[in-house]
C-alpha cells in the first residue's frame, strides 16, 4: 500500500493551480464545516477556491475568494421543523418528509442564485473554472454552473452512500437491502420494513419527478440559459446535465457503518474536515477537562437543532441527573441556565473536535449527524445517540450495530432514560474497547481522507471530467436494463413458433374434417 501513498503524496505536491468553484449554500453550520474542510485542503494543496458560503470568514485569505449568502439563514430561521420542542409536543413531524426537505433545498437554491452575490459571479462574462464541487442535497439545481463554466462537475455529497444520490453517476442500490436516510433502520430488513422502505423510495420518487425536477429545471433555463448562451454554448438539457457528473466525494467511511456497493467514480473521503491534530483547547475548558478525574461527557445536540429549545421540565430533569453523576458534564446550550450542579458546565459554543481529542472525553451524548458520528469514531469516543430526523437514525442505529453506542428516544422522559444509557456505558468497557478498535480501522488508510479529497478533484481536471470511470449503466435505457425487448421479441417468437407448429400439426386433420362435413351435407 506504500506506493499509493507516495504517488498519491507526489500527484498532490506536483499538480498545478486550478481555479474550483465551491458551492456550500446551505445554511447549517454543519454543511459550513465541510464547506470550510474543501476549502483548506484546496488552498493547502496551491488552488485558487471561490468559495459560496452562508458564513463567510471575516478574515481576508490568500487565493480565497468568498461569495456571501449569508441571507441564506432567513430560511431556516423561522422553520419550526428544526424546533425540538415542536417536535416532542407533536406540533410538527420531524422533518424527515421527502417532499419536505427537497422543497427546503430548492427554496434555499432559488435564494442563493437570486443573491446579488452569486448574481455578478454568474454574469460575469469573463468568470471562468477548472472544476466546479457543489453540495448536493436533494437538488441538483447547481449544475448549472457547470455548463456555465464548460468544466467537470463534482458532487459533495454530506451524508453515505445510498441509492439518492447513487442514480446520478450509476444504477442505484436496491432498496431492499439499501438504508437511506428516509428510514430508521438498517439492512437487512424485516417484511414490514422492507415495504416501509419501497413506500419511501417512491414517494421520494414521486416528488422529485412530478413537482420538484419540473421548478428546477424552469429555474435552471431562466437563471443560467441566458448566460450559457451569451458565452456562445449551447444549453445543455437539465436531465443530461445532472447526470454528467464525474464522480461523487461522499464524506462516508466503512469503519463508520455498512457500505453498499458502489461505482468506481463514487469515492469515500469521510472525516476529511477533521482537524489531525486537533487545535488546543481555550483554557477554560481545558482547565476543566485536565482536572475531572472522573472523566467528562459532552453533549451537543448540533448546529441546527439547538439545545435551548428543549422544553424546562425536560432540560431541569437533565440538570438534576447530570448533578448526580462524578463525571464532568459539558453541555452546548445556546441560552442561560441557573442554579446549576458543580460538575456541570454551560458552553455556548464549543470546539467540539478538540474536546473529542481530549483523553479525558469518555462519553459523547449527540443526536447522531454524520460528521458528530464520525468524529467519535475518529477519535475513539463511545456514544450516546438521541436522533431526531433525517439520516441520525441510520447513523446511531450502525454505531449501536457495531457496539460502541446506545440509542435513547427523544421524549419527556429523556433524563430518566439517558441515566440509564449513560450507567451502561461507564459500566461496560466493552463501548470503549470497541470505539477504539472501529477507530484503528478509520485511520487504517493508504492516504489521509483531505489528500484523497484533493487528488480526486485534480484527476477530474487532468483528465478531463474522468469519463473512464463512468459507468456505462447511465447510457443504457431502462426497458434494455430489464430486458423488455428481448423478452418482448422472444414472446412474439414464441407466439409466432406455437401458431406454426398449432397449423403444421392440426392443420391437416382440420381440412378433412371440414372436407368430410361437406360430403356430408
Amino acid at each position: 500500500m506504500w506506493f499509493i501513498s507516495i504517488f498519491l503524496l507526489i500527484s498532490a505536491v506536483n499538480s498545478e493551480a486550478y481555479k474550483v468553484l465551491l458551492c456550500f449554500p446551505f445554511p447549517a453550520r454543519s454543511m459550513n464545516n465541510l464547506g470550510e474542510g474543501y476549502v483548506r485542503h484546496l488552498l493547502d494543496a496551491g488552488h485558487e477556491v471561490t468559495y459560496i458560503t452562508p458564513f463567510p470568514k471575516k478574515q481576508n485569505t490568500p487565493n480565497l475568494r468568498q461569495i456571501d449568502v449569508s441571507d441564506n439563514e432567513e430560511i431556516l430561521a423561522n422553520d419550526n421543523f428544526m424546533n425540538i420542542s415542536y417536535i416532542l409536543d407533536n406540533i410538527v413531524e420531524p422533518s424527515s418528509d421527502v417532499e419536505y426537505l427537497q422543497d427546503m433545498s430548492l427554496k434555499i437554491a432559488l435564494r442563493t442564485l437570486q443573491n446579488k452575490n452569486v448574481k455578478t459571479l454568474i454574469e460575469n462574462p469573463k468568470e471562468t473554472f477548472d472544476v466546479v464541487v457543489v453540495d448536493l442535497l436533494e437538488t441538483e439545481l447547481y449544475a448549472g454552473f457547470a455548463a456555465l463554466y464548460n468544466c467537470p462537475l463534482v458532487w459533495a455529497y454530506s451524508m453515505g452512500a445510498h441509492w439518492v444520490p447513487m442514480r446520478l453517476i450509476d444504477d442505484p442500490t436496491n432498496p431492499a437491502y439499501s438504508s437511506d436516510y428516509f428510514t430508521t433502520s438498517i439492512a437487512p430488513f424485516s417484511f414490514t420494513e422492507r415495504f416501509k422502505v419501497l413506500v419511501e423510495h417512491m414517494k421520494w420518487r414521486y416528488a422529485k419527478t412530478f413537482k420538484t425536477m419540473p421548478k428546477e429545471e424552469d429555474a435552471y433555463i431562466n437563471i443560467f440559459g441566458p448566460e450559457i448562451k451569451k458565452r456562445g454554448l449551447n444549453v445543455p438539457d437539465y436531465e443530461d446535465l445532472i447526470y454528467n457528473a464525474s464522480l461523487i466525494l461522499s464524506n462516508g467511511y466503512h469503519a463508520s457503518g455498512k457500505i453498499p456497493n458502489t461505482p468506481q467514480n463514487w469515492k469515500f473521503v469521510g472525516g476529511f474536515h477533521i482537524e489531525d491534530p486537533a487545535k488546543p483547547l481555550p483554557e477554560d475548558l481545558k482547565s476543566i477537562m485536565d482536572s475531572s478525574k472522573n472523566g467528562v461527557i459532552y453533549f451537543s445536540m448540533g448546529s441546527v437543532w439547538r439545545s435551548e429549545l428543549i422544553p424546562k421540565k425536560i432540560t431541569d430533569g437533565l440538570l438534576k441527573v447530570f448533578g448526580e453523576l462524578k463525571a464532568t458534564v459539558i453541555w452546548k446550550y445556546e441560552g442561560n441556565l441557573q442554579n446549576l450542579p458543580k460538575n456541570v458546565h454551560i458552553v455556548k459554543w464549543a470546539p467540539q473536535q478538540s474536546i473529542l481529542a481530549h483523553p479525558n472525553c469518555r462519553l459523547f451524548i449527540t443526536h447522531a449527524g454524520l460528521l458528530s458520528s464520525t468524529e467519535a469514531v475518529h477519535f475513539g469516543v463511545p456514544v450516546i445517540g438521541v436522533p431526531i430526523s433525517y439520516d441520525q437514525y441510520i447513523n446511531i442505529n450502525s454505531a449501536v450495530d457495531r457496539g460502541y453506542a446506545l440509542q435513547v428516544t427523544l421524549s419527556y422522559n429523556l433524563p430518566k432514560d439517558l441515566k440509564s444509557a449513560i450507567d451502561v456505558v461507564f459500566n461496560n468497557p466493552r463501548y470503549k474497547d470497541k470505539v477504539k478498535e472501529l477507530s484503528k480501522l478509520y485511520h487504517d488508510r493508504p492516504i489521509t481522507p483531505g489528500k484523497e479529497l484533493v487528488y480526486w478533484i485534480e484527476f477530474v481536471v487532468r483528465t478531463r471530467g474522468a469519463t473512464h470511470l463512468r459507468s456505462p449503466a447511465l447510457l443504457v435505457p431502462f426497458y434494455q436494463k430489464a430486458y423488455l425487448d428481448v423478452v418482448a421479441v422472444a414472446s412474439i417468437a414464441m407466439a409466432a413458433i406455437g401458431i406454426l407448429l398449432k397449423n403444421l400439426c392440426f392443420g391437416d386433420s382440420e381440412r378433412k374434417r371440414r372436407g368430410r362435413k361437406e360430403k356430408r351435407n
